[in-house]
């Protein structure tokens, strides 16, 4: 297997510079070979001298690498100024290796589906083979970058200092698989999908997609309370709140890719990494280093409850939810509030 790097940095920017890491004949743990392997990412600060001021912040569903920036710059966690922030992208966000950017014999539906293992096993290549980084300071992950951070804190245990997760569980237990196939199956029902070799996009499928998904990403009490109130928009209406879902919830973001990082979600389970034979509570008893676990308290995506459950067999553990109405984006810091008390505990876990 051979590697190159195109347009990679060591660092200076305070803002973040995206680089490509490529990788040849990439093995899936599926069994499936992709010729060629691509992970977008993008670094802030300066990798110092001894290589120990590294922070990795792996992406959530969909996401880009901005999605960590209520973390990064003066005042808040990560200030490139002293640390250096490595920002990597999963496969199927469209921009690293994804059913849409593949050629055949896997592009679209052909696409193979990548599991959280692999996306860790193509960032540890990245960190070791372009920076000579086998140690961070940190992983912090919201979501599907919480996924990440768990299974780095199983498959490597020595190779952070500090884990922390916000909004996500070490598995994807069956309420959640439910879930993922509740939006899977409303995109997948548009005539014009055509299992996966749609000429156009399934504009009916991803409308209804995105109608699925605004049920679960915030909580009851956040409808209730009208949260989605914006002083800067005083036109705005729940009827108009709605139809942004309908019309257009993920910009831009192909079908067989949401599907194919739906699928990576779904199939997340750390008791399935090698040695454990499918015992998740083992695998979470292996976990060495430190671990702050926030879950938000009105996540229907992660229940705090399955946090509570999980965080009885992991021995170093902080237990800190995250005491917001905003469901699941609390873990990403969606309103102010959650931003400082994120950013206040994230900042006295890692001193």
């Amino acid at each position: 297997m051979t590697t190159t790097a195109a347009g990679a940095e060591t660092g200076g920017s305070l803002k973040g510079v995206e680089q490509t890491f490529l990788m040849h004949d990439f093995a899936l743990e599926s069994g499936a070979r992709l010729p060629e392997a691509k992970v977008v990412f993008a670094t802030y600060g300066t990798l110092n001298a001894a290589r120990d001021n590294v922070v990795l912040v792996p992406s959530h569903y969909m996401a880009d690498w901005h999605g960590y920036e209520w973390l990064i710059g003066d005042g808040r966690v990560l200030d490139p100024r002293r640390d250096f922030i490595v920002a990597t992208e999963l496969f199927g966000n469209g921009r690293s290796s994804s059913p849409s950017n593949t050629p055949e014999p896997f592009h679209g539906p052909r696409f193979p589906v990548t599991s959280i293992r692999d996306n860790v096993e193509a960032v540890r290549r990245l960190l070791a083979e372009r920076f000579s980084v086998t140690h961070v300071r940190a992983i912090i992950g919201f979501s599907m970058g919480g996924q990440q951070a768990f299974q780095w804190a199983v498959s490597h245990p020595d190779f952070a200092d500090r884990i922390v997760v916000t909004a996500a569980t070490a598995r994807t237990y069956g309420h959640g698989v439910v879930r993922l196939e509740g939006q899977i199956s409303a995109l997948t029902a548009d005539p014009a999908f055509a299992n996966g070799d749609y000429k156009s996009p399934p504009t009916r499928g991803l409308s209804a997609f995105g109608m699925v998904w605004a049920g679960w990403l915030f909580s009851q009490g956040w409808w209730r309370k009208e949260l989605w109130r914006d002083p800067a928009k005083p036109d705005l209406t729940l009827d108009k709140v709605i139809d942004g879902f309908r019309a257009d919830f993920i910009p831009g973001a192909d079908a067989n890719d949401l599907i194919l990082q739906m699928r990576t979600w779904e199939r997340h389970d750390v008791g399935q990494t090698p040695g454990f034979h499918g015992d998740t509570e083992k695998a979470l008893k292996s976990i060495r280093a430190p671990l702050l676990y926030m879950p938000s308290e009105t996540d229907l995506y992660f229940p705090v409850q399955d946090a509570v459950y999980e965080a009885a067999f992991i021995p170093r553990v902080t237990l800190k939810p995250i005491p917001s109405l905003w469901g699941h984006t609390a873990g990403a810091a969606s309103n102010p509030a959650d931003g400082k008390f994120l950013n206040d505990a994230i900042r006295e876990f890692l001193k």
